[in-house]
């Protein structure tokens, strides 16, 4: 039986800001702050009947969850939900925030390949050097793009390569047809990766796609190839990934790596073809508000009975 107004009644929010932004809560609801350390603000453990994580680092308090003896639900801030399940019992629900973060992390696709190809992060730093480096650069414009991942961030991203007159090959978990065309099969990711100038990776990380973009994968690419990972960075192996790219055979544009931070003596620091953001994918202007109607629309639900969006794991109540 799905749960109703009476059923969840207290819902934790791991700062004071984002408890304000969703209010007024439903009837029957109260919203309680709780930052993992110590009890909630006004409220027990055991009195917490949804939780909703913190954005950043919220691995580091996973292991909280379980003083919650009467858990019924679970809601992230992010995408992934890396160990998350793990952290909890089977009968309790977790649910992702898929969709919050599609456009800020498909802007940053686009704008990691653009940067590599067209030489932009060289130009910065020619720039704090007042170097003048005039060079014929790639275009993104005729690039043929292997897509790994169709989800949700990833049609954001193939619709914005759109305009760019790529010649766009796309990867999910198994081969089939969708309202795009064609989407291979990840066991054709090796021959695939043959003809690709351009390999975005943004596929979820599971137990299925852990290291998915392996040596294989990684050696065949042509020469000059980029590889773009805006997913989690366990899908690539690191340790082929960093081979390539410091033997000057390809390049890499990556917003993620395993492990993070990249430790500050690893070689792909100093290496000339690689460009590194910190997993700033989906922090942008565009989250506080998409999550703030996210939570919303959940909390509303969570009010009539009706099943919550984005559950990744059921729990006992919505099985």
């Amino acid at each position: 039986m799905s749960p109703t107004a009476s059923d969840i009644k207290t819902i934790s929010f791991p700062d004071q800001d984002l408890l304000d932004s969703v209010q007024p809560l439903p009837s029957g609801m109260r919203g309680v702050v709780w930052d993992f350390e110590g009890d909630p603000e006004g409220a027990g453990l055991a009195d917490l009947d949804a939780v909703v994580l913190p954005y950043l680092n919220a691995g580091a308090v996973l292991g909280e969850l379980g003083k919650a003896a009467n858990l019924k639900l679970v809601q992230a801030q992010t995408t992934g939900i890396d160990g998350v399940r793990e952290a909890v019992a089977e009968d309790v629900a977790v649910a992702s925030a898929a969709g919050v973060h599609a456009a800020a992390t498909a802007e940053l696709a686009i704008g990691l390949t653009l940067a590599s190809l067209r030489g932009i992060d060289k130009a910065a730093q020619d720039q704090l050097e007042g170097r003048w480096r005039h060079e014929r650069r790639l275009s993104l414009a005729d690039r043929r793009v292997l897509l790994v991942g169709v989800g949700g961030i990833g049609a954001e991203i193939s619709r914005r390569l759109e305009p760019f007159e790529v010649e766009l090959t796309r990867v999910g978990s198994k081969a089939r047809e969708d309202s795009e065309g064609h989407v291979h099969g990840t066991e054709e990711l090796v021959e695939l990766a043959r003809n690709a100038d351009v390999l975005i990776v943004i596929t979820p990380l599971t137990e299925a796609t852990r290291g998915l973009i392996g040596r294989e994968v990684l050696a065949a690419l042509p020469d000059g190839a980029l590889v773009v990972n805006v997913a989690r960075g366990a899908v690539v192996d690191s340790e082929a990934l960093t081979a390539e790219v410091v033997s000057g055979r390809i390049s890499c544009a990556i917003d993620v790596f395993d492990p993070e931070p990249i430790p500050a003596d690893h070689p792909l620091w100093r290496a000339d073809n690689a460009l590194i953001t910190p997993h700033i994918g989906g922090n942008t202007s565009a989250f506080f508000p998409r999550i703030v109607r996210l939570l919303k629309r959940q909390l509303a639900a969570l009010s009539t009975g009706t099943e919550p969006e984005n559950l990744v794991q059921r729990g006992t109540a919505w099985s």
